[in-house]
């Protein structure tokens, strides 16, 4: 707020807003989500807000970085109705899902390598472009299970390029050989990752291209720098809420 409040002070809506570069509608906004504590109202009725306002409030903007808007309006709403172990709850499902993150990046990172020069490019021995599946081959149905999908996505990322199985000559079923089996994998990891459809075509196009990782570094880097960025913004939350959490008492 940018200067030193008194436990017995009391505030304008305009007051906090200041502090934060917030509209005093957003103050109000957050108050009635339940992120802030119930304001006081004077003989007039008009609010009026605390040093232990102010504390939620920088707790909430503090969380948002890292937890995002919903988790972190949670999060507020819990402990403003007396539920911190709720609170806890939510932070703790934050930090897992950060985690998730992290294991996804890695996976990803992995995937890459199996796109480099030399590590499979087929069937090997021709089978592929038999009657069946070929060795290294799948068909639409097993490949979706294996990664967790419906066919009818696997048919999606095909029309968007992302995808190139091939077409058996006597079923016309769709079969898709190490290299679209590798295309899927990687899709899906971006799409876990965050990223849209219209992103991953420029990077397996170019990994394609290239027939190697060099494409990706940049993207690999960014997703690196966002997923410490947000372990970071945590770590501040979780100090601006630990802050609230004692005026509180």
């Amino acid at each position: 707020m940018g200067r030193n409040l008194q436990s017995g002070e009391r505030l304008r809506p305009v007051d906090l807003a200041r502090g934060h570069g917030l509209s005093t509608q957003a103050v109000r906004n957050y108050e009635e989500a339940g992120i802030l504590p119930a304001a006081g109202r004077t003989a007039h009725g008009y609010r009026t807000y605390a040093p232990l306002h102010a504390a939620a409030l920088a707790a909430f903007l503090a969380l948002v970085p890292g937890h995002g808007h919903q988790a972190a309006t949670s999060i507020m709403q819990a402990v403003n109705q007396g539920a911190v172990e709720e609170a806890f709850r939510l932070i703790d499902e934050s930090h897992a899902q950060l985690l998730g993150d992290r294991r996804t990046l890695r996976a990803v990172e992995t995937a890459l390598r199996d796109l480099e020069p030399g590590a499979g490019s087929g069937g090997g021995d021709g089978s592929a472009a038999g009657g069946g599946p070929g060795v290294g081959g799948s068909f639409i149905g097993p490949l979706a299970g294996e990664l967790g999908i419906r066919p009818a996505t696997l048919r999606k990322w095909e029309r968007a390029g992302l995808v190139r199985p091939r077409r058996d000559p006597l079923t016309g079923y769709r079969v898709y050989d190490e290299a679209a089996v590798r295309d899927a994998r990687l899709t899906q990891q971006l799409r876990r990752g965050g990223y849209l459809l219209e992103q991953i075509a420029p990077l397996i196009a170019q990994v394609r291209a290239a027939g190697g990782l060099e494409p990706l570094q940049g993207a690999l880097s960014d997703w690196h720098g966002r997923l410490s960025a947000r372990g970071r913004a945590m770590l501040t939350g979780a100090a601006e809420l630990e802050a609230y959490l004692r005026q509180r008492g």
